[in-house]
């Protein structure tokens, strides 16, 4: 049994005004308003004050045999778990990307080096997103991030916020909690989550990354059960070793290491939040279990809702007004 799909949306559009779309212009004042109008044409007289794009981190071939999603067909069908991310993405107005295709080989990401080439190959994307004057938010999916800093530094060229998934865990975790740990995949991937809180400024909030060694299919090497086998059990009320090691890892995660929050790695994983989030709450811990999806959804949101991005000193333009002289730690 596979996770349930919804049906393709109407793609018709009608004309929302040139109110609106003044009206939008100080979301993305270096985009002409002619364009901002264009764009307003395609998203629809609907008018949603949320416009998202969504970019997956990657696609592979149709003749992949590692493939973990779909990457054509109706737009819900390119988005990981659909059914659980529907909710957040209710009254905005959204498209999603398959990713570009990947360069690094015919299966998902787990070294570093796949990190850096999907991280590359999303950049035209993004920028592709921004010039557009359709959207007032991007949304990186994928857990381990790939491309997320200058995918922000494009963004603040159009003053359009940029979120994904592990920083918005990570932000939204610590709001919750004293620390956390990050529940993940593999032995690889760990080291990739490892990075992310090195880089985002989170070793002190960290607890611990907790790891339930379920690697994603790569070639010459046979597992004896799969990430996507370990979902279909769970989904058919059948038991899984993977969703068992996620709760013991998680759990342990509380009692040992002091973690507050649970967040989750790897995006093969992120259907482990739902029933996660129910064991622990069995077992008696009132505990929070983050997903990386709708932690980026809501923080776009959130940004758009207050008409910022990033700061422009912590991204700055290529030739900004003022500069400092020192940068200090």
């Amino acid at each position: 049994m596979h996770p349930s799909r919804q049906p393709a949306c109407d793609d018709s559009r009608l004309d929302i005004g040139v109110a609106a779309a003044y009206a939008r212009q100080r979301f993305a004042p270096g985009v002409a308003l002619s364009k901002i109008i264009q764009g307003s044409e395609i998203m629809g007289q609907s008018a949603s004050k949320y416009r998202f794009h969504l970019i997956n981190a990657f696609s592979l071939s149709e003749s992949s045999s590692f493939r973990l999603r779909s990457f054509k067909g109706p737009k819900e069908s390119i988005i990981y778990n659909y059914q659980d991310v529907a909710p957040f993405l209710e009254g905005i107005e959204w498209d999603v990307h398959p990713g570009a295709p990947s360069t690094h080989g015919d299966w998902p990401v787990e070294k570093q080096e796949e990190f850096a080439s999907v991280g590359l190959n999303r950049l035209p994307l993004v920028r592709e997103a921004c010039r557009s004057g359709k959207y007032n938010a991007i949304v990186l999916l994928g857990g381990g991030d790939p491309g997320f800093w200058p995918a922000r530094e494009i963004g603040r060229e159009y003053n359009i916020p940029v979120t994904t998934a592990a920083h918005s865990q990570m932000h939204i975790a610590r709001m919750l909690g004293n620390k956390f740990s990050i529940v993940d995949i593999s032995e690889t991937h760990n080291m990739q989550m490892y990075n992310l809180v090195v880089q985002y400024g989170f070793t002190d909030n960290c607890a611990s990354i907790r790891n339930v060694n379920y690697p994603l299919p790569r070639p010459n090497y046979s597992d004896p059960s799969s990430i996507q086998a370990e979902q279909e059990k769970a989904l058919r009320g059948e038991q899984s070793r993977m969703l068992d090691v996620a709760e013991q890892e998680a759990i342990a995660a509380i009692e040992e290491d002091g973690a507050e929050v649970i967040m989750l790695g790897c995006s093969a994983s992120f259907w482990l939040q739902p029933f996660l989030q129910k064991r622990l709450a069995a077992a008696g811990w009132e505990v929070p279990v983050l997903e990386g999806f709708r932690c980026a959804i809501e923080l776009a949101k959130l940004f758009v809702d207050l008409g910022t991005g990033s700061s422009g000193l912590m991204v700055p333009s290529e030739r900004p007004k003022r500069w400092r002289r020192k940068k200090t730690f």
